[in-house]
């Protein structure tokens, strides 16, 4: 479940940047990024929802990989048949929807996940890393795969994510049941949706937590939407155009997604050494080195510095994510702890992620979209990257300064 799950979303979360650079749609990458962080403001909610009430968590997860890839293979074949005349807002709202439904899958599969491990009697947050890492690994083979299909800069790449969903929307049932909350007392609309959890921000330390989590959260879908953009870039360079970072930049940057697998065991390691300051600081000066590293390497003989950027990845994005997923587990009652995730994910993947896109964007076409001349182009990339650079430096200082850890109670 989990290898299908994020396989569908490898198939064209890091590639989708460079096709619609690649495609003459440079200009509106933010928004197919932004759209996942809108949609993830609301829609996992309300299948949440459903799931606890009407219908058993595996099966709305079929149910929502069925539209998701239904919509997705539409949005596929309206690419590749619409050719230059390709109207990239029609192609927005097919990919939009497709998303829309794809999102709460993300929660759904962890429902369904601990819900199996529970009934077996295993222990959820010893057995649950090491099958999550499946996950990543289905992430990669199709991140590898558009690649070598030579899929990285067309639209088959949405074909290929919709079949998968497609086979796991057939797959979902066969999980085992997670039952439903029917006949229980119903929950108040403000507690379903998660919005007790922001009672948190009476308290210093969480409410520091959560600004900087946002401020975290510009930074994640940053190098997803650009970086294939960018290194393909250099192929229109003649010192670069047949280097291999330039002709297979999704499999460059699948590195990022290994070192991701193997920093998630480092986890309960650093954790319990450093504790979450500590880690968090770790995380924020991984982003500076991930952004400032694209900004001064090349395919070429600066190839290193790509590398090295693709391995700090594991480290800036998991131990951001888990770490502080953890955290706000240990620092929050029982009432509270879900709706606090659901808070920590909104402020990260929801609107971080979506303010994020946006600015990025903004910045993208400011110093590379303006520019006609490929050596100005990757000028202008390499300003935008020690902005991104600048920019998380700037957090790391803040948060060094103000955050103070508070232990949970015993």
């Amino acid at each position: 479940m989990n290898f299908l799950q994020f396989a569908a979303w490898g198939a064209y979360l890091t590639s989708m940047g460079g096709y619609l650079f690649a495609s003459g749609h440079p200009d509106i990458i933010g928004w197919f990024y932004s759209i996942q962080g809108i949609v993830s403001i609301f829609m996992p909610a309300l299948m949440g929802i459903v799931a606890d009430k009407w219908i058993r968590a595996e099966r709305l997860l079929g149910i929502c990989h069925f539209l998701a890839g239904a919509l997705m293979v539409a949005a596929g074949y309206y690419g590749l048949t619409a050719g230059d005349s390709m109207n990239a807002w029609t192609l927005f709202t097919l990919y939009s929807l497709s998303v829309a439904f794809y999102m709460p899958t993300l929660a759904l599969t962890n429902s369904v996940a601990f819900s199996a491990l529970t009934k077996a009697g295993l222990d959820t947050v010893k057995d649950f890393p090491p099958i999550r890492v499946f996950g990543t690994v289905g992430f990669i083979c199709t991140m590898v795969a558009v690649d070598v299909l030579g899929f990285q800069h067309n639209a088959w790449q949405f074909v290929v994510s919709g079949c998968v969903s497609l086979l796991l929307a057939f797959y979902a049932p066969t999980l085992p049941a997670c039952p439903t909350s029917e006949g229980q007392s119903s929950k108040s609309l403000v507690d379903a949706l998660g919005l007790r959890a922001f009672s948190l921000f009476k308290q210093k330390h969480m409410a520091i937590f959560f600004i900087f989590s946002f401020l975290l959260g510009l930074q994640l879908q940053i190098s997803n939407g650009f970086a294939n953009g960018y290194i393909s870039s250099f192929a229109e360079i003649d010192a670069f155009k047949d280097t291999f970072g330039a002709q297979h930049a999704n499999m460059l940057i699948s590195l990022s997604q290994i070192s991701e697998t193997l920093c998630i065991l480092l986890i309960p390691f650093v954790l319990g050494r450093f504790g979450i300051k500590r880690v968090m600081m770790i995380a924020m000066a991984g982003w500076v080195l991930r952004f400032g590293l694209f900004g001064t390497g090349d395919p070429g003989p600066g190839v290193w510095m790509f590398i090295l950027s693709c391995i700090v990845y594991g480290v800036a994005f998991d131990f951001f994510n888990i770490s502080g997923a953890l955290y706000v587990d240990k620092n929050t009652n029982e009432e509270l702890r879900s709706s606090a995730q659901g808070l920590f994910m909104l402020m990260t993947n929801g609107l971080g992620a979506t303010f994020g896109s946006l600015a990025a964007q903004a910045v993208v076409d400011k110093f590379v979209n303006t520019q006609t001349d490929p050596l100005l182009r990757v000028e202008g990339w390499h300003t935008s990257w020690f902005i991104f650079a600048g920019y998380a430096l700037v957090v790391l200082v803040l948060f060094t300064l103000i955050f103070r850890e508070k232990r949970a109670a015993k």
